[in-house]
């Protein structure tokens, strides 16, 4: 946390936001600003990478700030998962159905939750890359309905990116489920909210594009590998730890 709150000033004394002030119990004198920029140049000709160690603490920040700020939101009883629902730690999975990267990253995020026992993994749906993410959005929402949301998912996860009407109706066949409610459910006022609650929580958190995925007090964007993941749940396993041996 030291080091964390020492980047953070190091970085508002380079772009120059620490301003002027007076000499006080509570600041800075001028001489002694210059002599932190001066001190602060220095070790940046010596080692660059405090710049970058510096952005990358205060994205940290920021990032934990809007996790715990929408912690109420994040994980809902509406939300469909996979995994130990008992599990310690969970993964909040933002994703497109178009999203290639989305596409890639299935077999490794779903080898992974299966292997563990400790983990379960939210979905999230986040149609952003057109008309076919919506629908396809549409129809594992509705599908959850008839308690088929893993199986549509893997479904339309497999069908070409520009997912039609007829593809999940052929899909839908295919895993039994009853195309007439399918269809009216895709299409209710329910699913059309549920879509737009996960637009406004991914906005609250800055999210930009998929697959985003939050672990803990993490976010990880983009496709990753298993050993990536590894580490988030790691570091989220040992923060929770860590929190209930706090004193009350």
């Amino acid at each position: 946390m030291k080091r964390v709150l020492w980047l953070s000033t190091v970085l508002l004394v380079l772009v120059g936001a620490l301003p002027p002030v007076t000499a006080s119990a509570d600041g800075f004198t001028p001489a002694q600003r210059a002599e932190i920029v001066s001190i602060v140049r220095q070790a940046l000709k010596q080692d660059p990478s405090i710049l970058h160690d510096a952005l990358a603490a205060m994205q940290a920040e920021q990032t934990r700030a809007a996790i715990d700020a929408v912690s109420d939101k994040l994980v809902t009883p509406a939300d469909a998962f996979v995994g130990n629902p008992k599990a310690d730690v969970t993964i909040v999975e933002f994703f497109d159905t178009r999203c290639p990267y989305c596409r890639a990253m299935e077999p490794t995020i779903e080898n992974f939750v299966a292997t563990r026992q400790d983990v379960r993994l939210v979905y999230k749906d986040l149609p952003v890359l057109g008309p076919a993410s919506v629908l396809g959005s549409k129809a594992l929402l509705a599908a959850q309905r008839q308690g088929a949301y893993a199986e549509m998912h893997a479904a339309v996860m497999q069908l070409p990116p520009n997912t039609t009407l007829e593809m999940i109706h052929a899909a839908a066949d295919k895993l039994g489920l009853n195309w007439d409610r399918l269809s009216r459910d895709m299409n209710s006022a329910e699913v059309k909210q549920r879509i737009a609650d996960n637009l406004s929580l991914a906005r609250q958190l800055g999210i930009d594009g998929t697959p985003a995925m939050v672990i803990g007090d993490t976010m990880l964007q983009g496709a990753v590998d298993s050993s990536q993941l590894q580490q988030a749940v790691a570091e989220a396993e040992k923060a929770d730890v860590a929190g209930q041996s706090q004193p009350k």
